[in-house]
């Protein structure tokens, strides 16, 4: 079983994660690949250039390479979490596993943005225009290389809103986790 998250920076992604990986899943970020890789070339891994980096790496390698990396990584007969998700393409090669089950994890811009601020992480938007810039680069692009979350949103299979507190959140991961395991049909 993998579960694979998208959705927008600092919706709630790496908190759905961090809570599975408590439960016993192995975590692989599909980000991890293109930092890997920027740090090979001896580049800083901001957030731009992750952006551009797995722009070029799908362009060198396929749409879907940073997920065809990550699934030869990961361990057979384990629950799996596959983090950072941004491209239609990632989606079509991780759903060739069985019980692949696509979550977008969303929340309010403004409630995002606080949240970006209080991380602190390296790369992150250093003001709200920066924040709203990024994340307008991510949403679509006209290269089958890009990022595209909208697209990629479009194929999630389920959706958990994320705008209140981490307490918040774990109580509707505790309801839904547990079905995540059954059978799914999907539409």
């Amino acid at each position: 079983m993998i579960i694979g998250l998208t959705g927008r920076n600092a919706s709630g992604k790496g908190t759905v994660a961090r809570w599975l990986v408590e439960r016993g899943y192995h975590y692989a970020s599909l980000s991890d690949a293109i930092r890997r890789w920027l740090a090979e070339q001896g580049v800083e891994a901001t957030r731009d250039n992750l952006t551009a980096a797995g722009r070029q790496l799908r362009s060198e390698g396929g749409p879907g390479v940073l997920a065809e990396r990550t699934l030869r990584a990961l361990p057979a007969g384990r629950p799996c979490v596959v983090d950072s998700i941004r491209n239609p393409a990632e989606v079509e090669v991780l759903r060739r596993s069985p019980g692949f089950w696509l979550v977008e994890v969303v929340a309010d811009e403004r409630v995002r943005y606080e949240r970006l601020r209080s991380r602190a992480r390296a790369g992150d938007a250093a003001s709200f225009e920066e924040f709203q810039r990024q994340e307008e680069a991510e949403l679509t692009s006209a290269s089958a290389a890009g990022q595209q979350l909208v697209a990629t949103a479009a194929l999630a299979d389920e959706t958990l809103r994320n705008d209140g507190s981490e307490d918040d959140l774990v109580a509707i991961l505790q309801v839904r986790e547990p079905q995540w395991h059954e059978p799914h049909k999907r539409m």
